[in-house]
């Protein structure tokens, strides 16, 4: 028996050491030191042996399995580590080779102008303030004065999510609640996202805003032609004009349509301004002392303006983009137009 287990062990050695793969490695250790193994066989033959030989056997028995058992963990780091290299090898970088080139990422149009806008307006002594976008219709319709009846409520026009609750159509909404919350003088920008059920090449359904409040005393319409002039000329350049034009909003009264001279033709008349030399730009207004009433505000005492401007209209003029949907559509053709 003893010469059987010799050779068992030769064999087994042989093949340890010409094994290639791990897998078959691993089937070589199940063969001879597994639990089913060739080895513990031999075990099973030990009570064939006289009792005095047995201790013996059984010690030369369990020598061989350690000493295969080394081998066995010799050759897996052996195989392991042949099999790094390889992959080593195979994956090797040039390093004397050019890098990629990574072109450096810019800011959408859209943020490059709202930045603008907020430093523009806080130059002049504005604060920013932000709100929700998921509103319900007292912030966003009752306190600005807009009755029942009004056709900004329908669904055709509102995204409501349930009962009262809605995506806010306009920034106004954070002018109310900043006059909720905070006592005279005011003076803010509120820019943000709003949602209106509306989609072609001038309007989006979801777009940006910014809203402007001052609430003080003594507070003009002159102050907010002032302010709206100045804001213009820094936006779109010193040559650039602006007007007011009656109108109605039912937050503000008196109210007016914001126009700036077609910063494309200088006022001659264009394909762009439809000949008229002006574009609109937004609405503004006094706002109205029912308002201030409302939301507990003194209107003997207190004045204000307001005022409002589409963001991604303010874009479309600056860069001259002729469709709105340009902006929204991520395009990286159009928009590295814009990464100087």
């Amino acid at each position: 028996m003893r010469k059987e287990l010799d050779k068992t062990l030769e064999i087994a050695r042989k093949e340890i050491l010409e094994v290639e793969t791990l897998h078959d490695l691993m089937q070589l250790k199940s063969r001879f030191v597994g639990k089913k193994s060739v080895l513990n066989n031999f075990m099973k033959k030990i009570g064939s042996l006289p009792k005095e030989g047995r201790p013996a056997f059984g010690q030369i028995v369990n020598q061989a399995k350690n000493q295969l058992a080394e081998i066995i963990s010799n050759r897996e780091i052996e195989i392991k580590e042949r099999d790094y290299k390889k992959n080593l090898q195979a994956n090797a970088l040039d390093i004397t080779m050019p890098g990629r080139h990574r072109e450096q990422g810019s800011l959408h149009p859209i943020t490059k102008v709202w930045r603008e806008i907020e430093d523009t307006f806080i130059s002049m002594g504005f604060e920013v303030a932000e709100g929700f976008d998921i509103e319900d219709e007292f912030h966003n319709f009752d306190a600005l004065n807009t009755p029942q009846d009004h056709p900004a409520r329908d669904l055709s026009d509102t995204f409501y999510i349930e009962n009262d609750v809605l995506l806010r159509t306009q920034t106004s909404t954070v002018q109310i609640r900043t006059m909720e919350n905070h006592k005279p003088p005011i003076k803010i920008i509120a820019p943000g996202r709003c949602y209106r059920n509306d989609n072609d090449a001038s309007h989006s359904p979801a777009f940006h805003q910014m809203e402007a409040l001052v609430i003080d005393e003594d507070v003009s319409f002159a102050d907010l032609k002032d302010i709206l002039n100045i804001f213009v000329k820094k936006m779109f350049g010193s040559e650039i004009e602006s007007r007011i034009r009656p109108h109605f909003f039912p937050f503000t009264e008196p109210s007016a349509e914001i126009d700036i001279v077609c910063v494309n033709c200088g006022g001659k008349g264009c394909n762009v301004c439809k000949n008229q030399g002006w574009l609109e730009m937004g609405g503004a207004g006094m706002v109205d002392p029912n308002v201030l009433e409302t939301l507990g505000i003194d209107s003997e005492k207190y004045s204000g303006y307001a005022f409002g401007l589409g963001i991604d209209r303010v874009a479309m003029l600056k860069y001259k983009i002729p469709d709105m949907r340009l902006l929204f559509e991520n395009d990286l053709r159009f928009l590295k137009q814009f990464s100087k």
